[in-house]
């Protein structure tokens, strides 16, 4: 699978994890803790822990790998991050949250209900609003051994901490000689919510994919929130989880069995013959509210949800490409610069030779969000649109 070429191996210790009992104890219970994962299913690939389990299958379901099984619960996706975050920090002293509001109030959406309980007020550290200020203390807690996850409390605010985000998270590494990892999870609320106006209403991925060392996903249920989430703080890399302001009120089964995924493999939703349809975070449930109308019209549409914004899976992409000949790409972000004008270009580059008709990129509008609900909705891709647009490619 491709990876991004500043992104630094996994498998070397911590920088920093040497120079005190505390954290040459907390590393040795973080190894024997990734050993066991790896005893129970996992697979290491290029010093990383993977687990290669649960890649659904059928399109109704949206995780039917999770749901297949007779045991598990039901949560919620905000319970499912709040289950990754506790199973980590019970398992791995050295993982702490900053952000404003995180503590006693629980966050702004109850992602870290209960945790300043939990484990104390130094390791889920309520910050002042000065996201560049938590941001940066954030980067300096990962270089010295820490496995710090940063929430913004909307994904809108984290552009005043840009400078830390890009110069230091993504750069550290390489402009240190590799003498500093910087193992950092930024994550939080994004996406067009419900009228919640322009500035509440951002999707950072296209001002973040162009950062050389950093790696983005985007979860789209419960089931690959918690996975994703596992994986995200584990990873020796810098990590941008992108979580949608509108599905942390969606329910699912998950297993009770601790499980991580793999931060950048795709999802194969529902298979399909006729058009590949590539999509991520809200936008997979408009792509598969379409889905249903395109059955009832003949056509057999296959659906990925590429979860991993950066690097792209190529391997997951390319293999659908080569079996159903067309592409539709649907995103939530804008149209200029997109995740989606990325990926074009990446399959073009890839796999043009087994292309039967031109790509199709389904984006947002280029304009501010607007508060008036009719407006909002118009600028954002509808499910009537990408059944228009699959009927138009398959011609």
């Amino acid at each position: 699978m491709e990876a991004a070429s500043s992104l630094h191996a996994a498998a070397a210790p911590r920088v920093g994890s040497s120079s005190s009992a505390g954290l040459r104890s907390a590393v040795a219970a973080r190894r024997v803790r990734v050993s066991a994962a790896a005893g129970s299913g996992g697979a290491r690939t290029g010093g990383r822990m993977v687990a290669r389990a649960a890649v659904a299958a059928q399109a109704d379901s949206p995780a039917s790998a999770a749901s297949s099984k007779s045991d598990g619960h039901e949560v919620l996706l905000f319970e499912a991050l709040r289950e990754a975050l506790i199973e980590e920090m019970k398992a791995d002293p050295t993982v702490c949250v900053f952000g404003e509001d995180v503590g006693h109030y629980g966050g702004s959406y109850k992602v870290t209900k209960g945790l300043a309980e939990m484990f104390g007020d130094l390791r889920v550290l309520d910050t002042p609003i000065a996201e560049n200020s938590f941001t940066g203390m954030g980067v300096g807690a990962a270089m010295k051994g820490l496995r710090p996850v940063v929430e913004g409390m909307n994904m809108g605010f984290l552009l005043l901490a840009y400078n830390q985000i890009s110069n230091n998270c993504g750069m550290l590494h390489y402009t240190s000689g590799g003498q500093f990892k910087i193992p950092i999870v930024i994550r939080g609320p994004g996406g067009v919510g419900r009228q919640l106006g322009a500035e509440h209403s951002q999707r950072l991925e296209s001002y973040f994919q162009s950062i050389p060392g950093l790696q983005m996903a985007a979860c789209s249920t419960p089931y690959n929130a918690k996975g994703l989430m596992k994986a995200a703080i584990r990873s020796e890399n810098p990590v941008v989880l992108f979580e949608h302001v509108l599905l942390y009120n969606l329910k699912e089964k998950i297993p009770d069995e601790e499980y991580v995924l793999c931060l950048e493999e795709a999802e194969m939703v529902r298979p399909g013959e006729h058009v590949t349809i590539l999509t991520y975070s809200r936008m997979r449930y408009h792509v598969m509210q379409a889905a249903k109308t395109l059955v009832n019209k003949g056509y057999d549409p296959e659906v990925i949800d590429i979860r991993s914004l950066k690097p792209f899976d190529l391997h997951t992409i390319g293999n659908s490409i080569k079996k159903t000949h067309r592409v539709l790409i649907v995103e939530e972000c804008m149209r200029t610069g997109g995740i989606g004008a990325s990926l074009r270009s990446a399959i073009i580059d890839n796999f043009w030779d087994y292309l039967d008709a031109p790509i199709m990129c389904l984006s947002s509008q280029d304009v501010p969000t607007p508060y008036a609900a009719p407006l909002e909705d118009a600028t954002v891709v509808q499910p009537a649109q990408i059944v228009a647009a699959v009927e138009q490619i398959c011609q």
